[in-house]
């Protein structure tokens, strides 16, 4: 990464530095590397720090760069698109599925939850927390929401908590006959938990996607999705998942 001088620059410094930056991360830097600290940073390109912050912030902001507690500042995988088309017809834990089940258990979801599937105020439902990973990291998490009329068999399987019973209570969601479901997508703040989990400061911006599913007429389930908003972007047409992208010039978008 060559020295470069801003001085005669017409454009703010920091939006052409971030440009030289974003060039030199394609070129010059693998995913998941720490990149030099700001004061050096600030010696090659010749500008002063409060500037070279700017450009980095807005760097972290397209998804090009991660500021990870206790490591630094590194290079962000691909964006993950978040896909919002409508053709997918595939109950959570089908094949394919790349959402690993972390843990399910039975308690009263929000009113907002209660009310989309039509369970009384208070009832218990199934709840099967899930997680998805990307270049190792964790960059969704989900909780899944299941009334017991959408798995009326479950009682008799011998899996307490954990893996196994979200497993279990997947398996028996997909006895049901699919018959379609609808998908939202909006910007949200991060909860403490959600923060917690995906390695982010509570109210850092969140992708929310929520998923219904239909079957004998009525939302058999519902899914609510929180995903990094930077390291995902939105994807829209029929396509089927979420996909991983790997070129460089769609990381920013």
């Amino acid at each position: 990464m060559g020295t470069t001088q801003l001085e005669s620059v017409p454009e703010p410094k920091y939006w052409h530095l971030k440009t030289v930056l974003s060039e030199a991360l394609d070129s010059e830097f693998s995913v998941g590397e720490i990149l030099p600290n700001e004061r050096e940073l600030a010696a090659r390109f010749g500008v002063a720090r409060a500037t070279l912050r700017q450009a980095l912030e807005q760097l972290e902001l397209e998804g090009r760069l991660q500021r990870r507690r206790g490591v630094g500042t590194t290079v962000a995988p691909p964006r993950m698109g978040v896909a919002v088309g409508t053709r997918q017809h595939a109950w959570p834990g089908a094949a394919d599925d790349a959402w690993q089940p972390a843990d399910s258990a039975q308690s009263a979801p929000p009113a907002a939850v209660a009310a989309a599937l039509e369970s009384g105020a208070g009832e218990p439902v199934h709840i099967v927390r899930r997680s998805r990973m990307s270049h190792g990291q964790l960059v969704a998490t989900e909780l899944l929401y299941i009334p017991a009329a959408s798995v009326p068999d479950l009682t008799a399987i011998d899996a307490p908590s954990g893996p196994a019973r979200a497993r279990a209570v997947l398996r028996e969601l997909q006895r049901l006959d699919l018959e379609g479901q609808d998908r939202a997508v909006e910007l949200g703040s991060a909860r403490a938990d959600d923060a917690k989990d995906l390695d982010r400061l509570p109210g850092s911006p969140v992708l929310v996607v929520t998923t219904r599913f239909f079957a004998e007429g009525r939302t058999a389930a519902l899914s609510v999705a929180t995903y990094r908003a930077d390291t995902c972007r939105l994807t829209f047409g029929d396509s089927p998942d979420v996909e991983i992208h790997h070129d460089p010039e769609q990381r920013a978008s």
